[in-house]
């Protein structure tokens, strides 16, 4: 089990002033594994859609916590860029496992844009689960989301998703996804129903996630203009 910071400083903190008394929480009895996550990207992406306006990098970050039978959750955070809401607060709970080669996850997600008005109505969740299998030579998943009301209230919204992930010799790994989005109050989201799609090499160099790549939607310039269709390079780290 991974120390955690975090679970060494409650230790500390909580432990009797007679040093032969055994701590009341310590790494080793901290039940489950706390993590965080950094990354730097050239521009967010969600869904093949630009969120921070064409060409202003992303800063993000979160926590999280997951314990070995399956319970995982987290907080996750990046600036955006778009009318009244400049920082996206992600919260997620859910329940998986790998068996052998398979894996699946089932969960929800909490959207937030704190400081955007809430006439907006920015925030909303989504339901999802996800499934995965490991042949060897390439890996395979499929997802799908669903909201009972999308992002700026648009209604219902299901989101399905198909990904591959190929080795590509020992160092890097070649990906690519295809998504469709559909969501009922069109005309309020602001665009059509779309295909999104992307294709990107990835590899770890110093202890650091490096991934390039192409995303792209199907919708026309006049819905999604520069927002759609950019080469994205991210630089990540997990702890």
């Amino acid at each position: 089990m991974k120390k955690s910071a975090l679970a060494l400083g409650l230790s500390l903190a909580l432990a009797p002033s007679i040093a032969s008394a055994d701590s009341l929480l310590t790494p080793e009895n901290f039940p489950g594994t706390l993590g965080a996550n950094v990354a730097l990207t050239s521009e967010y992406i969600f869904r093949g859609i630009s969120q921070t306006d064409d060409g202003i990098p992303g800063i993000q970050g979160g926590i999280d916590y997951s314990h070995d039978i399956g319970i995982h959750a987290s907080i996750w955070a990046s600036n955006v860029k778009f009318n009244d809401a400049v920082v996206e607060l992600d919260y997620s709970a859910g329940f998986g496992r790998e068996i052998d080669k398979f894996s699946f996850d089932v969960g929800g997600i909490y959207y937030t844009y704190p400081g955007a008005a809430s006439s907006l109505n920015y925030d909303f969740w989504e339901a999802y689960g996800s499934v995965g299998y490991d042949f060897g030579l390439f890996s395979v998943g499929a997802a799908v989301n669903y909201s009972p009301d999308y992002f700026g209230g648009s209604d219902d919204a299901v989101y399905s998703m198909l990904s591959v992930d190929v080795p590509i010799g020992k160092y890097f790994t070649l990906g690519g996804h295809v998504g469709y989005q559909a969501i009922d109050d069109n005309a309020t989201f602001g665009t059509d129903d779309y295909i999104d799609y992307s294709v990107g090499i990835s590899t770890e160099l110093v202890g650091f996630d490096l991934n390039l790549a192409w995303t792209d939607t199907d919708l026309p310039d006049s819905q999604c203009s520069d927002l759609c269709g950019q080469v994205i390079f991210t630089i990540s780290k997990s702890f």
